[in-house]
């Protein structure tokens, strides 16, 4: 089974196992069409679903009360990958993209991408060499995606300007 990163929670939420939970999907509503997320190994049944200001609120079946629901506090909430939906066009989970090689157009390896992080716009991390690299997925820079090639193409010059070593 292939786990997609969906969410953090954050804290529990009122006195009936709630847990508010910071989401990794492009919307939070995308998160109850798991119907089963998974917490260090254990599914569980989404019960109930609420959003508001962009966190997610849910009701977990086995999390009956705050006090089970603050021993989840931090951890990493994942989903299936045959549950997830769709993505449009042009857009990518964060699996896909760890472990692609980071190419230029010309051809030159910049390095491999060994992780995303999630701010206002994604900072991608190559390492190559043993040396890190970050730079903001921003538009421009990113070429193409090609999953098959397992490459992630960028331009050259946006990436020299906005890099850092």
């Amino acid at each position: 089974m292939e786990e997609l990163l969906i969410g953090e929670v954050l804290k529990p939420q009122g006195i009936k196992g709630e847990l508010k939970v910071k989401v990794f999907t492009d919307a939070p509503a995308d998160v109850k069409k798991f119907g089963v997320v998974y917490i260090d190994g254990v599914a569980y049944k989404i019960l109930s679903f609420r959003e508001n200001a962009g966190v997610a609120y849910l009701g977990l079946r086995g999390v009956p009360d705050r006090n089970a629901a603050e021993l989840l506090r931090a951890k990493k909430i994942y989903g299936k990958r045959e549950d997830a939906p769709e993505l449009e066009e042009g857009r990518y989970y964060i699996v896909d993209i760890i472990g692609l090689s980071c190419e230029t157009e010309e051809g030159e390896t910049l390095g491999t991408v060994t992780d995303v992080t999630l701010l206002s716009s994604d900072v991608y991390t190559i390492e190559k060499a043993g040396k890190k690299i970050l730079f903001p997925a921003v538009k421009g820079v990113v070429k193409k995606v090609d999953l098959t090639a397992k490459k992630l193409i960028v331009d050259k010059a946006i990436f020299d300007e906005i890099a850092v070593y």
